[in-house]
Parts: structure tokens; sequence; C-alpha cells
């Protein structure tokens, strides 16, 4: 790795951090620059998903003082297993199938944000919901989108926000909040099981990840401060241009 390629992952990784915070979608960024730095896709794809990692606990830090702590912590083991599980999807199967059903997931979970509460009277509302049904809910999009996130990863944030916006019955700061510790968790799952089974780039991973966790912290920061109808706009948008390179990509 020359000079000009470690500038661009650090750059890449600052950008990432900032928007995996704020909106999620950064391995969009990271990804590309993987490839570009000479890497092959698949080692470009695991290499990307443990680098960007501690983006995702910095992004905890930075928005620890919205979290309902007791709603996530009956999360995270579900979010632990599915990654579990979306890593083995990854390493044993071929890639092609699941790169063209991506781009829909990403869109249809942009969607789903972008259409909260025409849903929501559809479903009803969240704090119409019975216990039970809530936390069953709850554990079903967690569990889907950690497989997600284990597998690929790539607006993994929109996803989370999505689906918890439709069945949490919480600010929108505070459910992005939550998306950070379930990303984290996913993140860290994944930087295990693919330290040990993957094929890592460890030289980029060295370049990228103090990057993203400046940008990661950074951006939770900012995403405190954005007002929920502004918020909501910039993960709609981001999650919506993601879909569409996803989308062509798969394509072309």
């Amino acid at each position: 790795m020359d000079l000009h390629e470690a500038a661009l992952l650090v750059i890449a990784g600052l950008g990432a951090g900032i928007v995996n915070a704020v909106a999620g979608g950064g391995s969009l960024i990271t990804f590309p620059a993987l490839i570009a730095a000479g890497l092959a896709p698949v080692p470009a794809n695991v290499t990307n998903s443990i680098a960007v990692s501690p983006g995702y606990v910095a992004s905890v830090l930075g928005s620890r003082a919205d979290l309902p702590r007791g709603r996530v912590r009956a999360l995270v083991p579900t979010a632990a297993v599915g990654s579990i599980a979306g890593c083995a999807l990854l390493l044993a199967t071929p890639a092609r199938a699941f790169e063209l059903v991506v781009p829909f997931l990403v869109l249809g979970a942009t969607a789903v944000l972008a259409f909260q509460d025409r849903l929501r009277r559809l479903v009803g509302h969240p704090r119409d919901l019975s216990p039970r049904r809530q936390a069953l809910a709850l554990q079903a999009m967690v569990a889907l989108g950690s497989l997600y996130g284990g597998y690929f990863g790539a607006a993994l944030g929109v996803m989370f926000v999505a689906v918890l916006a439709l069945v949490l019955d919480e600010p929108l700061v505070r459910v992005t909040a939550v998306k950070n510790v379930l990303s984290a968790v996913t993140g860290v799952t994944t930087v295990v099981v693919f330290a040990l089974f993957g094929p890592v780039d460890w030289v980029a991973v060295a370049v990228l990840a103090p990057a993203a966790m400046l940008g990661g912290y950074a951006g939770a920061r900012l995403a405190r401060r954005l007002p929920s109808a502004v918020l909501k706009g910039v993960i709609v948008a981001f999650g919506t241009a993601v879909g569409v390179v996803l989308l062509i990509r798969a394509f072309s």
C-alpha cells in the first residue's frame, strides 16, 4: 500500500464513521475505497467489516446519554447470534444471489422509515402493542438486521433505524442510539468471526479503523443536535442513495 492509497483509506474511514453514526451506510464509502486500494471483493468486504467496527463503538460512546438501557440489554444477544449466522452465510455460500437481494432490502428499509406514520396506522402504533407483541417484533427485526449486517453490512444503520422506529415508541434520537449499540454488537461479532476465518488485510484495517473511530464519535455528537425531522430526512436520503448505487452495481 502506497501513501496515496493510505490517504484514500483515512479519508474514507472518517467519512464512513460520520455517516454510520448519523444515518448508516458508511460501508458504501469504505468498500469501494478498499477495492480502489487493490483488494479483491471478498477480502475487501471482510476487511471493511472489521475496519469500520471501531467506529460503531465510538458512536455508542457519543450517543450513550440517549440510550434506553434496559431495552438494549435484551436485544444484544439476538444481535450477536444473528451476526454470527450472517458471517457464516458469507463464508459458506456464493455471494451473487445475495448481492441481487441486498439493494431491495436497503430500499425497502428506507421506504419503511419514510412512510413510518402510514405503516403505523396499518399495523398499529407501538404504544398500542402489548408488551409481549412488541418484544417479539423487536427481537425478530433485530435478528434479521444483524443477519444482514454479518453478511454484508452496507446501510445496516438505515435498516436498524427503519425497523426500530416502526416498533419503538421513542424519539428518533433515542432510536438512533439503540441502532448504534446494535451496529456495534454486529461489528464486534464480525471482527471475531472474520479475524478467525476470513481473508483479512490487516494493514488496511490498521489504516481505516482509527479514522472510523474518530468519525463515529463526531457523527454521534452531530446526530444528537439534529431535529428529528432533519435526522429522518438525512437517513431516508442516504438510504435511498445507497440502495440505488447497490442496485446499479448488482445489475451492471
